[in-house]
């Protein structure tokens, strides 16, 4: 990606600065041996001054570098950060995806986020609510990408999961004029812009704010196992599934705790659990059987079986025992059911 040595060009870009100005830029990048970035503040009270007056010499730190023979000698660094830029996302891509593409080496980081802020090739827009740190290198594309970022996001209910096939898909939509001058993986860099849209353990991408998106405990990873089988799974494996997946130790009670208390699950057996999304309803038997009723009118057996069937997991000998509880249930003359007044 790079061909330079990071740590040895910024050390030779501080040369130039006095003392002060030099420790403050080493302490505010974190170009120490230790890595530490430090804040404006807690460098104030080392020397007496106000933060105010640190973030002074740290602009007068970089403005004398750029000024400076030395940083004319790097010519070539800061055109290789751009190309990097260039082929990474076409022109605009996150911060974190640039230094962790460029090297592994936290450390190394801080050096090559201080050479970006020192280069003049390349621009930086702050995090806000809907974008993380980004560089680019030409406004219009960068303008294009966020606004087809903002675009897809309003296509995305709460809940809902797609495929990255999907997201890719829709993306391309949005961004119109460009979309046919970038591949998927310059795509999926620029998807990786955006704090309101991610990518979930199983690859698939719905909102950042959704639990099925932002996978915190044993229940998020449940949903996952469960809505990735397809059918109602036995809570003992919804446990091990977790395990396989995510590589996660969920323990088998703790997990059934957790499926009870959830509405996002739906007991439909002894121990199984379907998503409540599927259109199971929650209840004992005789509850669906009340609410089948209730929403249908009166029903034959086979008729009544056929449709608890749907909703719950549970033999035909346990719907009709059900059944014959007269103070919930009227037989009628003809051999259909009712819900009894």
């Amino acid at each position: 990606m790079i061909t330079f040595k990071p740590k040895q060009v910024s050390k030779k870009m501080l040369s130039v600065l006095p003392d002060r100005a030099r420790d403050v830029l080493e302490r505010r990048f974190g170009l120490g041996a230790d890595g530490q970035i430090h804040t404006l503040e807690s460098i104030g009270q080392s020397y007496g001054v106000t933060r105010e007056r640190v973030r002074q010499i740290e602009n007068y730190g970089i403005q004398s570098i750029q000024k400076s023979d030395v940083y004319q000698e790097f010519s070539t660094v800061f055109d290789e950060l751009h190309q990097a830029i260039e082929a990474l996302g076409g022109g605009v891509v996150a911060e974190h995806v640039l230094l962790e593409e460029i090297t592994k080496d936290p450390l190394v980081r801080n050096h090559i986020f201080f050479l970006l802020v020192l280069g003049d090739p390349f621009y930086r827009s702050k995090e806000s609510p809907a974008y993380t740190h980004r560089w680019y290198t030409e406004r219009k594309i960068a303008d294009s990408v966020e606004q087809a970022l903002k675009s897809v996001y309003k296509t995305l209910s709460e809940d809902e999961l797609v495929s990255e096939e999907e997201i890719l898909s829709r993306f391309r939509n949005n961004l119109i004029d460009i979309a046919d001058k970038y591949d998927d993986q310059v795509l999926k860099r620029w998807l990786m812009i955006s704090k309101e849209i991610s990518r979930n353990p199983l690859g698939e991408w719905g909102p950042s704010s959704s639990p099925n998106v932002r996978v915190k405990g044993i229940r998020d990873y449940a949903y996952l196992a469960v809505k990735r089988h397809g059918s109602p799974m036995h809570f003992k494996e919804v446990a091990q599934t977790i395990a396989e997946l995510f590589n996660k130790k969920a323990h088998t009670a703790t997990t059934h705790n957790e499926l009870i208390k959830d509405e996002r699950f739906v007991l439909v057996g002894r121990g199984l659990y379907a998503l409540s999304e599927w259109g199971y309803s929650a209840g004992v038997v005789k509850e669906v059987l009340r609410d089948i009723l209730e929403k249908h009118g009166p029903l034959s057996r086979d008729e009544i079986i056929d449709k608890v069937r749907k909703e719950r997991y549970v033999k035909d000998n346990t719907i009709v025992v059900n059944l014959q509880d007269a103070a919930l249930f009227k037989k009628l003359p003809n051999g259909s059911y009712m819900v009894a007044e």
